[in-house]
């Protein structure tokens, strides 16, 4: 079981409990991590949780009734639950909590329906009701106990089964019987039953001589034993699933009577496995069913033929009662088995791989028998073929041909080319999903490589190869899983092998990866200050002001005059406007698949209209079958840490700017004010926090963990493992980069809004004094910029610590270890040591007090 599904399984039992405080999930989860080991179902184990579960029950005849009933069905996973209560069943304290959470539950229950309840308009106990209310009251009664008891008839379940079909597949539709053959009932082989009463009314069989009973009751037997009413034996009426049942002439001798009573099981048993093979021979029941049925009439053969050498030898006059009984014990087993085996499919429904995982059960518990494993194994190996036909197709061409949705693997109708427009696009997982309860019990293991193998092919057939695996052999049933496992495996290293070659060597997917890491990790120095040197002016206007074919113009010039004209794929690269600014596209992708999700997509936009430079970024054209790997998922993720550095890269530009304003100052004697000094020192501070923020991110960020995917992919064996290297590195990026915290990204995007409006006001200054040059001495006095410029000192180290206070405390709790490098570089030579110090003092206290007040106990001041 994998770390999600355990981490979701013990949430969803904590909601389910209504566990709310304590340790939270967090400290169960790693217990169990610690603590798992695998459970290996025996039939030892199953038995004897069964009775210790039995024991514990008030009303065990009811448990072990269910729990044949369910195992009837094939119910999945059955006894490792059963294993699970019973060891419950000893932990006293887990009893009692369990108890008292059922006593709860059942109370709001009971709360609940008695809210919703329907009700029927039953006149008071004290007024007499009309005979027409009488009858409306019994109609509604009989509807709901009707519609709760009585099964589906197979009319209604063969026209549900082939609506489904046909909504799945309106060009195939599925191929029907004609009406006749259901209309006929003498035609099916089964008994005809009949108001007529059983025996004689004249002559009772009790009244003849034993001879003459023993020989009529043979011929009766006979005909009864091949689906015909006899004349002292008659079938009951059945109804549903029930087994066939006999009425016996009363009058006749107990002896004979005890004979027949042996031998009557016989004949119900061939009446179930008749009804079965008829109704599960009709094409809604799928290829496997069909094969199944076409495999017990073989069988069913020998029986009828040996039916007919005992009616040849009742001629003769040669057979008794007793030879009859000698003759027909034999078939009993096998006739038992057929019976039990049809009577299991039919209860729980089964289809396709679900009846393999039946059949296999069966055949691996009936080890120690040879004949009924011979049997089962027989029966298994027929049904298994038309299921490996559809699996060979899979695994060996990547083609599913499953017309009536039997096969594990189910296609879905995707488009491909929604991978390059839609962020939450999951074509490659839901193109082809595994469908859990069409998986053969013995084929379980090897799903995800069943799964995978297909869906490599279907990649590398899509794009126009025909591929067909060198090593295909047909795959049989065996007990010997080995065989079939072999071939599977086989199968799954050519398909990866094929896929994999094909886009590292044909389609070049690395030096598109790198060709991407150019632009979007903005490793092209020279390309980006040519970029924004050409850009700078169009990209101050307003988003609705740009004309985006002139952006493309300046990015072609930037891309020829740089050294990123060696790129072979730099035609790819594209120019996209974005509606948002980084931070909301942030939260909106962080919202996805999240409660805030609809609120967040709902809100009202922003009335505040974006510059060009905050809608700003690049796009890149990726082609079918790249757009697997580099799909839009990605490039959002690629577009969100461009443009987080991009900004950063413009408010450094700013920074600089000023840095040369200051430059042209200088001739003015300006460095004896007082806010000269001030405003110059609080840049330097802005410029390199900038700084060493972009350092941070390219080359303690970016850089190595884009070397470790490299080395990686030069070792991956399949797609899914350079997915996953790919999804890695960027989720490890966006994550160092503080890009998936809201609570750091707003107090980091405060920060670039205060130097952005700092350079602003110092640009205003420095211009208004270089067109004021003889009032210098009034500048020099004005106090009020002094009072600016102390504020916007004020706010920058104010966000500045808090940031850093942010940053200590997510890489001492979630072990973000790689954060703590930027309070390194940020604090080199211990300047906000003493108040991050104090600030985790102050911290610690609240805390404190706040878990006195929550325990109500007194605050002791030192």
């Amino acid at each position: 079981m994998s770390e999600f599904r355990i981490h979701h399984d013990v949430n969803e039992l904590l909601g389910l409990l209504n566990v709310r405080g304590g340790d939270g999930a967090e400290v169960y989860i790693d217990l169990l991590q610690k603590n798992r080991t695998p459970y290996v179902t025996t039939t030892v184990s199953a038995h004897s949780a069964k009775v210790k579960m039995a024991e514990h029950s008030k009303t065990p005849e009811d448990f072990l009734r269910k729990y044949d009933e369910l195992k009837s069905k094939n119910v999945r996973n059955l006894d490792p639950l059963v294993y699970l209560l019973s060891k419950l069943t000893e932990d006293k304290e887990t009893l009692k909590f369990l108890q008292q959470n059922a006593k709860e539950r059942s109370e709001m229950s009971a709360n609940a329906a008695s809210s919703t309840t329907t009700s029927y308009n039953i006149p008071a106990t004290s007024s007499k009701m009309s005979m027409q209310e009488l009858e409306e009251l019994r109609k509604k009664l009989g509807n709901v106990t009707a519609s709760s008891n009585v099964p589906q008839s197979s009319e209604v379940i063969r026209k549900m089964l082939r609506d489904r079909h046909n909504k799945k597949n309106p060009t195939q539709p599925n191929p029907v019987f004609p009406n006749w053959v259901y209309d006929r009932p003498a035609l099916i082989g089964d008994f005809v039953t009949s108001p007529t009463p059983v025996g004689d009314p004249v002559v009772a069989i009790g009244t003849m001589p034993l001879a003459a009973q023993e020989q009529a009751l043979v011929e009766d037997l006979l005909y009864v034993l091949i689906g015909v009413d006899g004349r002292d034996i008659a079938a009951q009426p059945v109804l549903g699933r029930q087994s066939r049942s006999f009425i016996v002439d009363p009058s006749l001798d107990m002896s004979i009577k005890e004979l027949v009573n042996r031998i009557l099981p016989v004949a119900s048993c061939y009446s179930t496995i008749t009804r079965f093979t008829e109704e599960k021979s009709s094409f809604e029941y799928g290829q496997v069913n069909h094969a199944l049925t076409a495999a017990m009439r073989t069988l069913m053969k020998e029986y009828l033929i040996l039916v007919t050498q005992l009616e040849h030898l009742h001629r003769q006059g040669t057979l008794s009662l007793q030879k009859l009984w000698f003759y027909i014990q034999p078939t009993m087993r096998t006739m038992e088995i057929l019976a039990s085996i049809a009577t299991s499919v039919d209860k729980g429904e089964c289809m396709g791989g679900s009846t393999l995982s039946l059949l296999h059960d069966r055949t691996f518990n009936y080890t120690g028998d040879s004949q009924a494993q011979e049997l089962c194994l027989y029966l298994t190996k027929a049904a298994s073929v038309p299921y490996f036909e559809i699996l060979e197709k899979w695994i060996y061409r990547g083609i599913i041909k499953d017309p009536y949705s039997e096969f594990m693997v189910e296609e879905h109708e995707l488009q491909k080319e929604k991978i390059q427009e839609d962020y939450n696009d999951k074509y490659w997982d839901q193109r082809y999903t595994i469908v859990q309860h069409r998986i053969p019990s013995f084929l379980q293991k090897m799903a995800d490589k069943i799964l995978n193998t297909g869906k490599y092919l279907n990649v590398v057939r899509e794009c126009g190869r025909d591929v067909t695996c060198p090593d295909a052999k047909e795959v049989l049933y065996t007990l010997k899983e080995r065989a079939y496992v072999e071939q599977i495996e086989k199968a799954y290293y050519y398909a990866s092998k094929v896929l994999l070659d094909f886009l590292m060597e044909e389609k070049e997917l690395v030096s598109r990866l790198r060709s991407i890491k150019h632009y979007f990790l903005m490793d092209k120095g020279d390309f980006f200050v040519h970029f924004m040197d050409l850009t700078e002016e169009e990209l101050k206007k307003p988003v609705d002001d740009i004309i985006p074919p002139r952006l493309e113009a300046l990015l072609e010039l930037a891309l020829r005059m740089s050294t990123a004209n060696t790129d072979p794929f730099k035609d790819d690269l594209k120019i996209d406007l974005m509606p948002h600014d980084v931070i909301t596209q942030l939260l909106r992708v962080l919202a996805i698949d999240t409660k805030q999700e609809k609120a967040i997509i709902n809100a009202e936009p922003t009335e505040v209209s974006l510059s060009g430079l905050e809608a700003f970024s690049f796009d890149y054209i990726v082609k079918w079958p790249l757009s697997l790997i580099i799909n839009r998922k990605a490039l959002t993720r690629y577009q969100m840490l461009f443009r987080h550095m991009f900004y950063c890269k413009h408010v450094e530009r700013l920074l600089c700017n000023v840095w040369i304003s200051n430059k042209a100052a200088k001739q003015y004697s300006l460095h004896s004010a007082k806010w000269f000094a001030a405003a110059f020192a609080l840049r330097q501070r802005m410029l390199n926090f900038v700084q060493n923020i972009q350092y941070y991110m390219m080359f303690e960020v970016m850089e190595p963990t884009w070397h470790i995917m490299e080395n990686n992919l030069k070792s991956a064996s399949n797609i899914d493992d350079v997915l996953c290297h790919h999804t890695s590195f960027l989720d490890n990026c966006l994550k160092d980069c503080m890009l998936t915290n809201p609570e750091l990204l707003r107090i980091f995007s405060k920060l670039m809004s205060v130097c952005v409006m700092f350079t602003n006001c110092m640009q205003k200054h420095l211009l208004l004094l270089s067109m004021l040059k003889t009032h210098v001495d009034a500048l020099q006095s004005d106090s009020g910029f002094e009072a600016t410029i102390s504020k916007f000192d004020s706010n920058f180290s104010t966000l500045l610590l808090e940031l850093l206070d942010k940053l200590s405390i997510y890489s001492t709790n979630d072990c973000e270890h790689s954060m703590i490098n930027i309070i390194y570089r940020l604090d080199f030579n211990g300047f906000y040591t003493e108040r991050l110090e104090k600030m985790a003092i102050e911290r610690s206290q609240k805390t404190i007090i706040h878990t006195h007040k929550g325990r109500g106990e007194p605050i002791q001041h030192s």
